[in-house]
C-alpha cells in the first residue's frame, strides 16, 4: 500500500509540473527580499526603522469552490481555467527600538475568492492580532490575542 501511495503521488506531481504555466517565481519589487522553503515563502522588508514579513505557505491554498466547479463543469476540450492561490499569511512589524512583534494573522474569506466571472476581489481579513516577544520562535499561548471580530470597523 505504502509503495502504490508513493507511485500515485509521484506521478501526482510530474503530471502538475507538466502543465505548470510558469517555471520560476516572478520577481519581486519593492525592495522586498524573497526567501522560500518549499511550499513556504517569506517576504522581508525593511523601511523605516521597521522590519516587516509576511509569511505564508501554499499548501491548501486552492478555495475549494473553484477547485470543485473547474473539475465538474470543465468540458473535455475547453482549456483549464487559471487558479488562484489564496494563501493564510502572517505579518509581523518589528520596531528597531521595542522587544515586541505586532502581528498579524490574515486570510482570505472563502466568500470572497473564486466566483469566476465576477469581479475579483484582493481583500482580505485581519483574523486576529497580537503582540509577542521579538525573537521567540515560538508564539506564546499567555500573550494576549484579539480576536478581531470583536473589533468595531
Amino acid at each position: 500500500g505504502d509503495k502504490a501511495f508513493a507511485q500515485f503521488l509521484t506521478d501526482e506531481i510530474k503530471e502538475e509540473k507538466k502543465i505548470q504555466k510558469h517555471k520560476s517565481l516572478p520577481k519581486v519589487s519593492g525592495g522586498w527580499e524573497l526567501e522560500v522553503h518549499g511550499t513556504e515563502a517569506k517576504l522581508v522588508r525593511k523601511i523605516a526603522g521597521e522590519k516587516i514579513t509576511v509569511t505564508f505557505n501554499i499548501n491548501n491554498s486552492i478555495p475549494p469552490s473553484a477547485d470543485e466547479e473547474t473539475q465538474e463543469e470543465q468540458k473535455p476540450d475547453e482549456q483549464e481555467p487559471d487558479l488562484t492561490s489564496t494563501p493564510n499569511f502572517v505579518v509581523e512589524v518589528i520596531k528597531d527600538d521595542t522587544k515586541q512583534t505586532l502581528v498579524l494573522d490574515c486570510h482570505y474569506p472563502e466568500d470572497e475568492v473564486g466566483h469566476e466571472g465576477e469581479e475579483e476581489s484582493d481583500i482580505f481579513t485581519i483574523q486576529e492580532v497580537s503582540f509577542q516577544p521579538t525573537g521567540e520562535s515560538e508564539w506564546k499561548d499567555t500573550n494576549y490575542t484579539l480576536n478581531t471580530d470583536s473589533l468595531d470597523w
